[in-house]
């Protein structure tokens, strides 16, 4: 089995041919850091089997990040072996930079020009240009598969010798490493190429007078939280409810009459209990939201390839270098919204060791798509319609939330170098409803998978552990306290200055350690509530007759805040495990309790005061808090400066400006 290597910009549509050709569905955007890795795969021409090397996206053979220099490792190892170089027919002119450096290395090269728009700003002679580079040419469509068959047909030839760029004659070789990162003599031997075999049209690669709103000073946060209020209200309301509703009703009427038939064969006893709550009760409540959570990729997806998330990167790269970390990180923490197990990954794609850990460790405070059951359940009881505020609020305070946490970090522990960031603006596109189907079709078995083995396995273990006491005796018959609310009783206290104190809904918080979306099904094992009742769900954590029962809207948002916040999903811990070693996954998971409880506290003792005083007294008082809290900063800033220079106004001057 002969194995090729595919390289290429990011952004170029590598992933996709890569899926294209080994028909695989790995995932792709369209912005850097997607692979940060090296996947293979293998494939067929005719008879003849080839492995092939999807390698992170990369600009030169100078490697400027973690990923780009696990590609170049893997070229470097495999001299011999055939490269296909992808190039992105609209932004050849920064492409074939990369080709220039593999053709001066005298690698087997094969070119595939990538038309990713229908209206490319460059019409290629492919035939010349090949003449040009004395390698073998194609141009493509990765995601419409055009050109793949001619592409596969090159794999089988021998190697061409490629013609020497004008530059390496002029020039000794062991100069070229010294001219890489001052690159005039290749960028001009690419101009002169693009003169020669291509015809370029007016347009200008990613100009788009969108960005004159979307990366406006004063427009660009506000029209990105519209964007986001936007994606809430459909995906936790309007058409998000009417499906989850919807697939409520048909669970309901799935498990209806299997159930019936369990009660005439069993009669209502731990068999019958055992399907209705922990299997159908539990597993299918969480199973209702998958509507919402599909809505949620299905939005991701398209920020991904409409060339907007790019431009998110733009809008917080100021913002994040000031807290250590930079745009790269933009990418990695808005894939939190949607796994942070798959998130934590991505961060490997920073330069800097200390702007990994700090990036890996923030992941799980961006909220996942797994406590959508809870914000939806928990929070629809108490506030109705207006509960798409608590929801955009939560997510806003987890963004608040590691944005400090980075700072502290990065003045105290994780102090981070000064990193590169290479930032590329697509055009704006739409999306491929192929593309998008596999996105959504990936991440819905990943659902049905994760409810299918862990959530089944967890709500068998929850019941059995509320079901029976320590001595084994079945609880519903009179056999004492169960070993759950023994455990929760014990721990309860801890969570009373919190404003929740309730056995069940500490023992729901211990399961969600294993899943977030755990937490609802418990919730509904507790109150006794059926996969066809997710309202009534809502409605049952009302009444103070319910095993799990909130009195306050206080108790209920600290609730919420501290499900955001603390220690994420098991997966999650071991991908930490995995990318910042123990020491700092232990730190992460402390500091994570920690921060939940704190500020659970803290916002539950401010929604209890306004339950109490108002509103608008409360306000006041905090309001009047932070302005003598900032006048006695000043204060204290001010004679700091003066007992550091006490006789040198140039130095006083020098201190200012720092």
């Amino acid at each position: 089995m002969k194995e090729v290597l595919l390289v290429g910009n990011p952004n170029s549509g590598k992933t996709t041919l890569f899926n294209s050709l080994t028909r695989s569905n790995e995932h792709v955007g369209n912005w850097h850091g997607v692979t940060v890795d090296t996947k293979d795969k293998s494939f067929f021409v005719g008879k003849e089997e080839f492995c092939l090397v999807d390698t992170p996206g990369l600009y030169s053979l100078t490697p400027l990040s973690f990923e780009e220099a696990v590609a170049v490792q893997k070229i470097e190892e495999n001299k011999d072996k055939k490269i296909i170089n992808i190039c992105d027919q609209n932004n050849l002119q920064r492409n074939l930079y990369l080709t220039l450096c593999l053709l001066e290395k005298g690698f087997d090269v094969v070119l595939a020009i990538n038309q990713i728009d229908k209206k490319p700003i460059f019409k290629v002679d492919t035939k010349k240009l090949a003449e040009t580079l004395g390698i073998d040419v194609v141009l493509i469509d990765a995601e419409k598969k055009v050109g793949i068959d001619k592409l596969k047909e090159r794999l089988l030839l021998q190697k061409k010798s490629p013609k020497p760029p004008d530059y390496v004659k002029t020039i000794k070789a062991e100069q070229i490493q010294d001219i890489q990162t001052l690159s005039n003599l290749r960028y001009d031997y690419i101009d002169k190429i693009l003169g020669m075999c291509a015809v370029r049209t007016h347009a200008v690669y990613g100009q788009s007078k969108l960005d004159k709103i979307f990366l406006n000073k004063w427009l660009a946060f506000p029209v990105f939280l519209l964007v986001l209020a936007g994606i809430f209200y459909l995906t936790f309301f309007s058409f998000g409810a009417f499906l989850s509703d919807s697939l409520s009703k048909l669970l309901g009427l799935v498990t209806t009459p299997i159930l019936n038939f369990i009660e005439n064969s069993f009669g209502q006893n731990f068999v019958y209990d055992l399907f209705n709550v922990a299997i159908f009760g539990g597993v299918g409540t969480v199973l209702s939201f998958l509507p919402q959570v599909v809505l949620l990729f299905f939005f991701l997806s398209i920020l991904e390839d409409s060339g907007y998330m790019s431009r998110i990167a733009f809008i917080f790269e100021d913002i994040l270098g000031r807290i250590g970390l930079s745009g790269k990180s933009v990418y990695t923490l808005l894939m939190g919204f949607g796994c942070s197990t798959s998130a934590i990954m991505t961060s490997r794609n920073m330069d800097d060791k200390n702007a990994k850990i700090k990036t890996a460790i923030l992941c799980p405070y961006m909220s996942c798509s797994a406590k959508i059951p809870i914000y939806t359940v928990i929070g629809g009881a108490f506030f109705g319609a207006k509960n798409i505020l608590v929801i955009m609020g939560l997510y806003i305070l987890g963004v608040v939330v590691a944005i400090s946490i980075s700072k502290i970090l990065d003045i105290t522990l994780l102090k981070s170098k000064k990193q590169s960031f290479i930032l590329e603006f697509p055009p704006y596109r739409t999306t491929s409803l192929k593309r998008v189907g596999k996105i959504l079709w990936k991440n819905v078995c990943e659902f049905l998978i994760r409810v299918g083995s862990v959530m089944v396995s967890m709500n068998i273990i929850i019941w059995l552990l509320s079901s029976f006491s320590f001595n084994f005796s079945y609880v519903s018959q009179g056999g004492g306290t169960s070993m759950l609310e023994t455990i929760g009783r014990f721990l309860a206290p801890i969570f009373s200055p919190l404003g929740f104190n309730n056995w069940a809904i500490v023992s729901s918080l211990l399961a969600g350690l294993v899943a977030k979306e755990v937490v609802v099904s418990s919730i509904a094992m507790f109150n006794g509530i059926d996969s066809s009742a997710t309202k009534l769900l809502s409605a049952s954590i009302l009444l103070p007759t319910s095993v799990v029962y909130f009195a306050t809207k206080a108790s209920v948002i600290s609730f919420l805040v501290y499900c955001l916040l603390y220690t994420p999903c098991m997966a999650s811990i071991s991908m930490l495990l995995q990318e910042v070693g123990k020491k700092w996954t232990f730190i992460s998971v402390a500091i994570q309790l920690v921060t939940a409880y704190v500020v659970a506290f803290v916002v539950y003792q401010i929604c209890f005061a306004c339950e109490i005083f108002g509103f608008w007294s409360v306000f006041a008082i905090i309001l009047t808090f932070l302005c003598v809290f900032i006048a006695f900063l000043s204060v204290f800033l001010k004679i700091k400066r003066k007992k550091l220079c006490p006789h040198c106004d140039i130095c006083k001057k020098n201190c200012k400006l720092k």
